[in-house]
């Protein structure tokens, strides 16, 4: 397995979500290091938008050709967007996770809790790399 990307403007769950802030707003997506260990994603749940979730609530259902994993969301508040195109390209979660690959918008109603997760560095000890 290729060294995992991790770049170091994000922010990182242990649960290999990761966060990208913008004002109260954080766009997430799985990491590098989770596409890898899915493999061939062919299916992905995202949430309606305009639903409320709490930090680490599983709230997207990645589905691969080895399982069906949660994504949980890094931080709690409303969905405000997710990322049509991965209903006709899952596949993009793989291809660019952070990027194209991105699955929810959230708009943070506790954006205090964001500040408990991983930096680039920390999520790099974590996963062992």
């Amino acid at each position: 397995m290729k060294p995992s990307n991790i770049p170091a403007d994000l922010k990182y769950a242990e649960t290999h979500e990761w966060a990208r802030l913008q004002g109260d707003r954080a766009t997430v997506g799985v990491t590098d290091h989770a596409q890898q260990e899915l493999l061939d994603v062919v299916f992905v749940e995202l949430p309606q938008v305009g639903r409320k979730v709490k930090k680490g609530e599983a709230c997207v259902v990645v589905e691969s050709v080895k399982a069906a994993s949660d994504v949980y969301s890094p931080v709690s508040g409303e969905v405000v967007a997710v990322n049509p195109d991965l209903a006709k390209n899952p596949a993009l979660v793989n291809t660019d996770p952070y990027g194209k690959g991105w699955m929810f918008q959230i708009k943070a109603s506790a954006p205090k809790e964001l500040d408990g997760l991983l930096s680039a560095e920390k999520y790099r000890q974590a996963i062992g790399g």
